[in-house]
């Protein structure tokens, strides 16, 4: 793959990137519909096709945000199409890396050392390259090291990125009122954090010493002193991409082991910790020649508070979601519904949610649960299609929930969707035996 040499990151350049691929997208429908015209029958299939193509290659040449933003869009199956899911997922691990004299122009900034000096050898060509930053392989002292290098002007250009974005945003997902801007502030904190390697490497250690008694799972060490804001050292960990893992496996049982391993790891850190991997894409996870699951990667970690923890979870028991008066204590709880609703808003969204809440939390309803059931997915599928064509929701202020939703909900779609992939048969309660 080609390397490159430099990544925009002034204001104005970012933003004629953008503008440039918005012109591209809307060339691709003229296209279209002049196709369409001629004959009826064609589908929008090549449509998604050229659109996902030209966008996902404006923004892998932003890096940072932007391409993050294909990177999470890539994990909603259910409401993307197949054309966009395919395409940004490449956002995941594999896109264009930065050319070896930008990589040595960064270890100098940070390091003073050029990388060849600071250790023993170092790989100039990437072996992985995402949204934020890319990987390279060193050997120290003996041990082999993975380094990932943080993109120039990353840091800088989130909060620009973000407000390009926003107006977009607003209007797909129905945001009104001053109330919404928690939802950016969120979403622009938490991709900063990404971008703090020092903070990564704290919650690294925390997290990784603290899930050491999961069986199955293992974890790189890291290393400070090769470490800081926007370098990162690790163990160089042998295996495959979970979703190359996913494509070659045909064991059940190695996919049952692989699976409960990260179900545990998730609930673990969700009932235990109060904190989470809150990035749960394949990029993220090895899967080793034992079958062990490796997670390499903690850039995004969502502290859970208790007055969100306590609400969110009484409502994956059925009691609770089929009570009215419970429920809807719970919904005023997460700011699902708001003193200043209407009656017909708060009894479209009781609705709404109980319709939502029976069906996602049904894996927590008995002892195990069989993630390869085409038919549950199928019905979120079919809930994700009926509620993105009601047209009721569209006049309502779609302004809904705690702010903590957004990488808690994040989460659980991403775990639900590697477990699906991998077909794994899931013990719900299992993770409690290494509390």
């Amino acid at each position: 793959m080609k390397s490159i040499d430099s990544i925009p990151t002034g204001k104005i350049s970012r933003a004629s990137k953008l503008v440039k691929t918005g012109v591209k997208v809307g060339g691709n429908y003229l296209k279209y519909y002049g196709e369409k015209l001629v004959n009826p029958e064609v589908t929008k299939d090549r449509l998604n096709e050229n659109n996902a193509a030209d966008i996902y290659d404006g923004l892998k040449s932003l890096r940072g945000s932007a391409l993050k933003v294909a990177q999470m869009l890539s994990m909603e199956k259910n409401i993307m199409p197949k054309q966009y899911v395919e395409k940004f997922s490449l956002a995941q691990f594999s896109v264009p890396p930065l050319s070896a004299p930008l990589v040595r122009k960064t270890f100098l900034k940070y390091f003073g050392q050029a990388p060849e000096d600071l250790f023993d050898t170092f790989e100039k060509e990437s072996v992985a390259a995402a949204s934020i930053g890319q990987v390279h392989r060193a050997t120290k002292d003996g041990k082999k090291l993975a380094v990932k290098i943080q993109y120039p002007g990353v840091a800088n250009s989130i909060s620009s990125d973000l407000a390009l974005v926003k107006p977009v945003a607003i209007k797909m997902f129905n945001l009104q009122g001053k109330d919404s801007e928690k939802y950016f502030k969120e979403i622009e904190g938490k991709l900063l954090e990404e971008t703090n390697y020092e903070l990564e490497l704290q919650q690294s250690t925390y997290i990784t010493e603290a899930c050491a008694n999961i069986p199955h799972i293992r974890f790189p060490k890291y290393y400070e002193a090769y470490s800081n804001d926007r370098i990162l050292t690790m163990d160089w960990m042998q295996g495959v991409h979970l979703s190359q893992f996913v494509r070659e496996n045909e064991d059940i049982q190695a996919a049952n082991q692989v699976g409960q391993a990260l179900w545990n790891f998730y609930m673990f850190q969700m009932h235990e910790l109060k904190q989470v991997h809150a990035d749960p894409h394949p990029g993220n996870f090895l899967v080793n020649s034992d079958h062990e699951l490796i997670a390499i990667d903690f850039g995004c970690v969502k502290q859970v508070p208790d007055e969100f923890y306590t609400p969110y979870f009484e409502l994956a028991d059925p009691e609770n979601i089929n009570d009215p008066s419970i429920f809807r204590e719970k919904m005023f709880a997460l700011e699902i519904l708001k003193p200043s609703d209407s009656a017909e808003e708060q009894a479209y969204f009781t609705e709404l949610f109980h319709e939502m809440l029976s069906l996602f939390t049904q894996p927590f309803h008995n002892d195990t649960f069989d993630f390869s059931d085409s038919v549950f997915f199928g019905k979120i599928a079919a809930l994700s299609d009926k509620y993105s064509k009601d047209t009721t929701l569209r006049k309502m202020n779609g302004n809904r929930g705690s702010k903590h939703f957004l990488y808690i909900n994040r989460t659980f779609f991403g775990l639900y969707n590697l477990l699906n992939d991998l077909g794994a048969h899931i013990n719900i309660k299992e993770y409690k035996n290494y509390v």
